[in-house]
Parts: C-alpha cells; structure tokens; sequence
C-alpha cells in the first residue's frame, strides 16, 4: 500500500487532500508510518527498541505498534524532555487537566523520577487489528502530531516558560 503524496496533510493551514489508497480496510505498519513522516518532511530513526521516533528539540514522538491480530494498537507517545521541580507538579497538573478537557489528545499527563523532576507525556491511540482506512490512519497520525506541536507550544504559554518554541516545527535528527 502507498499513500499519494500530495495527500498528505502540511503544516502550513492549506486545505488537508484525501488519501489515495485501498477503498478497504489496511492494517498500518511501520513502514506506512515512515512513508507518511517521509512525505510530511519529518526526519526520524529507529531507536535501539525497534520503535520510530521523530526527534524535536524540546521533546519525542514515538510511533509504536503494540500487541498482537485483532488488539494491535497503534500508539503516538510523546515524551517532553523538559524538566519540571516537584514543587511546581500542582501547576503542571492543573494546567495538563486543562488541557485534557478541552482537547481530544493527546491526553497528558505526569511522571516524577526518582531524581524529584517531573515530565510530561502525551499520548493518542488507535486500535488497527481489524483494519482501518488510510484516510483515517493518515489524517488521525497527521493530527496527533500536529497537537503534540501544540500542546509543547501551549504549555510554553501557560507557564510562561522562557524558551523559544519558534523552531519546534521539524524534528532535529537526521536520518532514519
């Protein structure tokens, strides 16, 4: 299966083409999904866990397949590498379960380290076992990530923190 290119949903608020594709349902793979971050533009690699990964600077997104025939998930998790002091989790929460209310996903939320710094993960999932559409597989995996962009920019605004979200709109690794 191969999805036409000029199908793929930019980042620049054009008008979202439809999938060319099967008329029935597929069951994505990797592959599919590195065809589709290939024609986003997005640069991503395998990580040493086999999953696929599309670095930005201040966070990652996973793409992975989980379970087995009709359970198959397919999960896009993101992981915000920055770091947050345990004294400030009740804003952090507060703001994420805002967030959580008003947004379909991904949905975050928090985990504290051994170490006391707090991160946040945002996360969507889709079950594939039985088959999806391509459109609905491309323009769901598109959306999550447009929103795991979002939600990094969000944040930034909400807390007031000092970084500069401007080049968070390309991943920073080369390569596959």
């Amino acid at each position: 299966m191969s999805i036409d290119p000029s199908s793929i949903p930019n980042f620049g608020g054009q008008p979202e083409p439809q999938p060319q594709g099967p008329a029935g349902p597929v069951v994505p793979d990797q592959d599919l999904v590195k065809q589709l971050l290939d024609q986003m533009e997005l640069k991503h690699l395998v990580d040493e866990e086999g999953d696929l990964v599309a670095p930005w600077e201040e966070f990652r997104t996973y793409f992975m397949f989980r379970g087995e025939g009709e359970q198959q998930v397919f999960s896009v998790r993101t992981f915000y590498d920055r770091p947050h002091k345990i004294d400030e989790k009740p804003q952090l929460l507060e703001s994420i379960d805002d967030w959580n209310r008003r947004t379909l996903w991904p949905k975050v939320y928090s985990h504290t380290h051994d170490d006391g710094t707090v991160r946040l993960i945002g996360e969507a999932q889709m079950l594939v076992g039985t088959g999806v559409s391509l459109e609905h597989f491309v323009s769901s995996t598109v959306s999550w990530v447009r929103a795991a962009i979002e939600f990094d920019r969000w944040l930034v605004e909400q807390l007031g923190l000092a970084e500069d979200v401007d080049d968070t709109d390309k991943p920073e690794a080369d390569g596959e």
